[in-house]
């Protein structure tokens, strides 16, 4: 009986060996991909489901607010079982890259379909669809003449005119910082308090709510980002799609430096224990049908030069892009908040 019972118990430890040794060696083999994601749309999940059914490969995705994903990277180190970092905005890439957060990423495709200011000048970070910082206001109160560039907003004709969303957003700050780095910093300090002195009410809301407040009268131009604009014509909700039917666009600088743009990017992370599976995934998201479908389904604008755009953003009207390369965003930014304090934009 003795015997039985050894022999018994050697075979079930033989057996539970064999079953760890399997899920290890499945473990291994499962083909996966992390993304530390700042985006929130529906269509991303359906670009996903693609390359999964495609490639194979699981997409894993955790969905935080761009500081606190940075933030956790740091904390993880070389632990983290983060492949991908996802923002809307160029600024936190920078950051992320100086952070070391980030590792460079050699692709002839990339480097082919995403133009070389959509990307870091060392491949550290790429662009994954590009969002316009333009104008919009009320058909009935503002011709379209009556506008031209950024720097014109600060005019004494559109005092108490101007709806803004705070300094803290991310996309006013990388706004400055594009005009610190084409003007320096006492040009950017003279638009920023211009704009200040010529605000409708003190910055609050997002840019929809912005565009809403001009249809309610309370200004009648709004700097916002044209992906919002997208966002409100296509809205289920009746008042929002009644709001932008007396709005105008504008994209300011056209006869300069072209309208400022920012861009939802994407960097393979320092420790990605999957990188190779992460550079696929970047490589898939620049692909032509991937960047159209950014373009329809979320009124972004793709990255990869002649991608069919969607018939909202075709009924805009083409216009010219700032070129300036979107590293120097991040570069600025301490300089554009810095500025921001000093003439009260709040």
């Amino acid at each position: 009986m003795r015997l039985f019972l050894i022999a018994l118990l050697a075979f079930s430890i033989a057996a539970c060996n064999e079953t760890q040794s399997e899920s290890q060696e499945q473990s291994a083999t499962e083909q996966v991909v992390n993304v530390y994601s700042h985006r929130h749309y529906e269509v991303d999940q359906v670009i996903f489901n693609r390359f999964e059914s495609e490639t194979g490969i699981r997409v894993n995705v955790v969905k935080a607010g761009a500081d606190e994903l940075i933030t956790r990277l740091e904390n993880e180190g070389a632990k983290s079982p983060a492949d991908l970092l996802v923002t809307v905005d160029a600024g936190r890439l920078v950051l992320a890259k100086t952070k070391n957060l980030l590792q460079a990423v050699s692709s002839p495709k990339l480097e082919q379909n995403i133009p070389s200011y959509l990307r870091d000048s060392e491949n550290y970070w790429f662009g994954q669809t590009v969002r316009a910082r333009m104008l919009v206001y009320a058909k009935d109160r503002v011709k379209p003449d009556d506008l031209s560039t950024y720097e014109a907003l600060t005019s004494e004709k559109w005092k108490g005119r101007i709806l803004v969303r705070s300094s803290d957003n991310i996309y006013n700050q990388s706004l400055l910082s594009s005009m610190v780095a084409h003007g320096g910093d006492e040009a950017a300090e003279n638009w920023a308090r211009g704009i200040v002195n010529n605000l409708a009410r003190k910055p609050k809301g997002n840019d929809r709510d912005q565009v809403i407040a001009i249809a309610s009268g309370l200004g009648d131009v709004a700097i916002v980002n044209s992906y919002y604009l997208g966002k409100l014509i296509q809205s289920d909700e009746p008042g929002e799609r009644a709001a932008v039917e007396n709005i105008g666009i504008f994209f300011p600088n056209q006869n300069d430096r072209g309208t400022h743009i920012n861009i939802s990017g994407a960097g393979v992370t320092a420790h990605a224990p999957n990188r190779e599976n992460a550079v696929k995934l970047l490589e898939f998201l620049s692909r032509d049908d991937i960047q159209e479908l950014f373009a329809e389904a979320n009124s972004e604008y793709p990255v990869k030069p002649g991608v069919p755009v969607s018939e909202l953003l075709q009924s805009w009207g083409e216009f010219k892009q700032d070129t300036m390369n979107l590293s120097l965003l991040g570069i600025h930014n301490s300089r554009a908040v810095e500025i921001f304090d000093r003439v009260g934009w709040k």
